[in-house]
């Protein structure tokens, strides 16, 4: 540990496991994500899917009052930039052109989990931009005597990123696409929302269920057997492989075989059986989301087989549903695909933030990031006025 001032000190972990979950926990629970959790964080590493020999090596800041944690940010030195979902390999590719050294990197966010809510982790009860302060400071010199070129944070919670942009983190704006709660009553509410061709085009979809001889179940917590978490990862690898190079496979099998024993009260499968099945453990196909408080969020899913139209009702009508009969507000149902506003998710803002040590870097980089911010939020505009929302209904908000 070093000493920072006369009532902190900070250290720099390289495994959440030398942390005490009592510890973290307190820091992690009042966020509205779940992605920081302990747990989580915890299974990520002990499974092998975010550790150094994968290019994600875990660089943990943490601040305490004598025994006392108050402060982390979960951080990770990364040696490429895969499974960010952020693509900054352009940048990269001009850090080579100009001889500086681009990797490693400090990267602040959840592993493979491109959702909305990084944010450094303070006790309520300190002074949250003292703390943060120091945290920058330290992030600044630990970069400096490491020779790291930069740091970045992704899907920063959006409270947050105004304090890190007076620390002078530059923003780089993306979109998700994001379901929004109106206060549906049932999925018939939900559909009320459309005109009324692509409401046509939902109920065909979710009639397809039925035609394949599909009957769609909701599964969580307690409810799961634990046969289908090894499942899961046999959904998730055959998903992945159908995409070759981009197939984004970065999880273990042990990763999702540990969710059973330390998360599943987070965990929600949406799994496709066949109607003579008596059995919840062999499902044709299946999503996987977690949920904490009022936010659902997708993150996997896959099949045995191509059915036609069941990629739509398990990774995003049922979920819907769901969310609907429990007051979720927010359904983020993962990375990519334009085909999301069909099914009503309109293209929702976020941000990452940024600092590049060398000057040259900062010089032809952030003046870029200006011009692509212009960009972003004229596209998110755009995408959002061709929304298959009827004329007498209240757009979702951008």
């Amino acid at each position: 540990m070093d000493k920072t001032a006369s009532h902190y000190t900070v250290s720099w972990i390289h495994q959440i496991a030398e942390i005490p979950k009592e510890s973290w926990e307190p820091l992690a629970q009042p966020l509205t994500t779940p992605f920081f959790e302990w747990d989580w964080l915890h299974n990520l590493e002990s499974s092998g899917s975010a550790t150094g020999k994968a290019g994600w090596m875990p660089c943990h800041l943490t601040v305490w009052r004598d025994r006392t944690l108050v402060a982390a940010a979960p951080l990770y030195l990364k040696g490429h930039s895969y499974g960010e979902f952020v693509f900054d390999h352009q940048f990269a590719d001009l850090s080579e052109r100009l001889g500086v050294s681009y990797y490693p990197k400090l990267l602040g966010m959840s592993p493979f989990t491109p959702a909305e809510g990084y944010r450094f982790l303070i006790a309520p009860d300190e002074d949250e931009d003292q703390l943060l302060r120091l945290m920058v400071a330290e992030i600044d010199h630990f970069c400096d005597r490491n020779q790291i070129s930069s740091c970045h944070f992704l899907y920063v919670q959006p409270e947050w990123q105004a304090r890190l942009q007076q620390c002078g983190f530059s923003p780089w704006r993306h979109h998700n696409y994001i379901w929004h709660n109106d206060q549906y009553g049932s999925f018939d509410d939900y559909l009320k929302a459309f005109n009324a061709n692509q409401r046509r085009n939902i109920k065909r979809e979710r009639k397809a269920m039925a035609k394949s001889g599909l009957t769609l179940k909701t599964l969580t917590g307690d409810e799961i057997p634990r046969a289908l978490f090894p499942l899961m990862y046999r959904f998730y690898e055959n998903t992945c492989d159908k995409f070759g190079w981009w197939g984004s496979k970065y999880l273990t099998k042990r990763f999702f075989e540990q969710l059973y024993s330390t998360y599943r009260h987070r965990v929600v499968f949406v799994a496709a059986y066949p109607e003579s099945s008596h059995d919840d453990r062999h499902p044709v196909g299946m999503s996987f989301c977690l949920t904490k408080g009022d936010r659902l969020y997708g993150r996997y899913w896959g099949s045995h087989n191509e059915i036609d139209c069941l990629h739509f009702n398990v990774c995003y009508y049922q979920p819907i549903e769901w969310a609907i009969d429990h007051n979720i507000k927010v359904f983020d149902p993962g990375a990519g695909g334009r085909h999301k506003k069909r099914r009503g998710f309109p293209a929702t803002p976020n941000v990452s933030l940024h600092r590049f040590y060398s000057s040259r870097l900062s010089k032809i980089i952030l003046p870029y990031l200006q011009q692509v911010n212009e960009m972003e939020e004229r596209e998110v505009a755009a995408i959002n006025e061709d929304l298959p929302f009827s004329r007498q209904e209240s757009r979702p908000n951008s």
